[in-house]
């Protein structure tokens, strides 16, 4: 199907567009009324995240309300843990909770992985079908899934945390079944990603959400090898790589074989420029920008746009809040559309 708006994907190859194109991290979800009227009558994320054309209903909200240039799937990352075995619930107003742990090499050889576990996930890839029909390529379609090194922490700790210190211990104490596990987690992505993208997906993201837990050292031990071996095995669609509060990892991550990084809030456009050269560039505006004044908002978005000089997707350095005012979510799409 032909796209009508493929601002996205001209920018993600690194061609040059007439403006850049803009969507928003978290752009479905409690920012929108419609989504807080449907979630209202169903009985918690998980039903909406496994229910095919409710998550395509709300992927699409933000395409009809916000105007944004691509729609990214809605689902979860930890969708990928619970079926390679250590099932997830999402606790409200508290986050994932897993009432089984990863705590040994055995019981990472007890899980399953790659294509096995990536099979279960079918109620994503029918979801995926149904909002790439229903788009009838008005946008986009993005599809993602969290990082090994991410997806492994939450898999060790069991639930958020400010210090991932279990999930890091980890790393330190059995390193051999570290790794294992996040060979394990690489094959399931992989094929997850390969179907998402026959399911529909024009471009994929992989959110490494805790890179910046990691010391430099680790990071070039723990996650970019996996999220190399991804990126190279995946050429059916163009990729994104957001790695939260890995600055330190910049210049390693030029190197990677994939079309677009993303940034946080933490790093300047210049030294991104300076470690990543004229590579595609996504996001980087401070979430909390959008809680402010409309003419800073749009200071604050031209700003960004003129600093990186091109090449640029723009997003936010982080998911959109819950609480943001839609009308300062409106104001930032729209600065980035009439240019």
């Amino acid at each position: 199907m032909e796209l009508k708006n493929d601002l996205l994907l001209r920018t993600a190859k690194g061609e040059k567009t007439e403006r850049p194109p803009v969507w928003l991290m978290r752009q479905a979800g409690r920012i929108l009324p419609q989504y807080r009227a449907l979630r209202g009558k169903l009985s918690g994320f998980k039903e909406l995240v496994e229910t095919p054309h409710l998550a395509a209903e709300v992927t699409i909200q933000p395409i009809d309300e916000l105007d944004v240039d691509a729609a990214i799937i809605f689902s979860d990352i930890l969708v990928i843990p619970e079926v390679m075995g250590l099932e997830y619930q999402m606790v409200e107003k508290k986050g994932p909770w897993f009432p089984k742990t990863i705590q040994s090499l055995d019981d990472v050889k007890s899980l399953r992985s790659g294509a096995e576990a990536a099979a279960e996930l079918e109620y994503v890839y029918e979801a995926l079908k149904i909002t790439k029909r229903e788009l009838n390529g008005r946008v986009p379609l993005i599809g993602f899934s969290g990082a090994p090194w991410t997806l492994l922490s939450y898999m060790i700790e069991g639930s958020g945390s400010k210090t991932f210190s279990k999930a890091k211990k980890f790393l330190y104490t059995q390193p051999e079944a570290a790794h294992l596990l996040l060979e394990k987690l690489t094959e399931t992505i992989i094929i997850y990603l390969k179907t998402k993208i026959a399911s529909g997906a024009d471009l994929v993201q992989i959110f490494d959400s805790w890179a910046g837990i990691l010391s430099p050292e680790q990071y070039k031990e723990f996650s970019l090898p996996y999220i190399q071996k991804i990126c190279d095995a995946i050429d059916e669609a163009p990729i994104t790589v957001f790695a939260k509060g890995a600055w330190f990892a910049l210049s390693d991550m030029k190197d990677l074989s994939c079309n677009v990084i993303g940034l946080d809030w933490n790093t300047t456009p210049e030294f991104a420029r300076e470690k990543l050269g004229q590579r595609v560039i996504q996001g980087n505006l401070d979430p909390c920008v959008l809680y402010s004044d409309f003419k800073n908002i749009q200071n604050k978005t031209h700003l960004m746009i003129q600093n990186f000089g091109g090449h640029h997707i723009v997003n936010l350095g982080h998911g959109v809040y819950p609480d943001t005012p839609l009308d300062g979510v409106k104001c930032f799409v729209d600065t980035v559309k009439s240019l």
